[in-house]
């Protein structure tokens, strides 16, 4: 058995099922995404050093800057990513930011396929190689801005940001698919909240959700 995958003490299935109960308790209610977030061994995206506190309720550093998210944020937005699929279930997503991979491989395990966009060519890289790690076959990833999305890829039954806009960009809204919906965090102010617009026949709805903390949604490449 790969140890490494699996985990073992503060990084093993027993921890990542306490993880699991929690967000259970935390109202987390689709069954599927508990499951999902069961599976993926987020030890792997995290450095090394702070493998201990992979499977704790918080927010973590991986460089440069930013953070992966924490284990409910990712599991509340994935919900809200399942909650708009219709039957079939989630065929594209589009996520704008993959920081070290995380919630990309929990999208991979709820969507057939998952392109995904990262402005920092080093994480870039690192997200290859940790999704690489966790098995994660069906992402594919992109060096470039985000707010550009990727019109060659369009449209998306999903697009979800994991950076806090202060704007939703024109472009993201032209790729997401009819009966479609965008996730993102949302800045007001000094306040964030989840936003999610859904994509109808009418047009564009809006609905603001949960409060969040993401880091900001930056223009252009590094």
């Amino acid at each position: 058995m790969n140890t490494s995958y699996t985990g073992i003490g503060m990084t093993s299935q027993r921890t990542r099922m306490r993880m699991v109960e929690r967000l259970r308790q935390q109202c987390v209610k689709d069954e599927i995404v508990l499951s999902v977030m069961g599976e993926v061994p987020r030890h792997l995206f995290v450095e090394e050093a702070l493998a201990a506190r992979a499977y704790d309720d918080v927010s973590l550093p991986i460089g440069f800057g930013q953070t992966i998210s924490s284990p409910l944020t990712v599991a509340r937005m994935t919900e809200l990513a399942r909650a708009s699929a219709a039957q079939g279930g989630l065929n594209k997503v589009l996520e704008i930011g993959t920081g070290c991979g995380y919630q990309c491989a929990v999208l991979a395990k709820v969507a057939k396929v998952v392109h995904s966009v990262e402005r920092l060519v080093q994480l870039t890289a690192q997200a290859r190689k940790n999704l690489r790690n966790a098995r994660v076959t069906n992402a594919r990833l992109r060096h470039g801005d985000g707010h550009a999305g990727m019109p060659t890829e369009a449209p998306f039954d999903v697009i979800l940001l994991t950076a806090a806009a202060t704007h939703v960009p024109d472009a993201l809204r032209e790729q997401l698919a009819a009966g479609g919906r965008m996730i993102l965090p949302m800045v007001k102010g000094d306040v964030q909240h989840l936003l999610v617009i859904d994509r109808t026949a009418r047009g564009f709805t809006e609905k603001r959700m949960d409060a969040v903390k993401f880091v900001p949604l930056l223009p252009g490449t590094g």
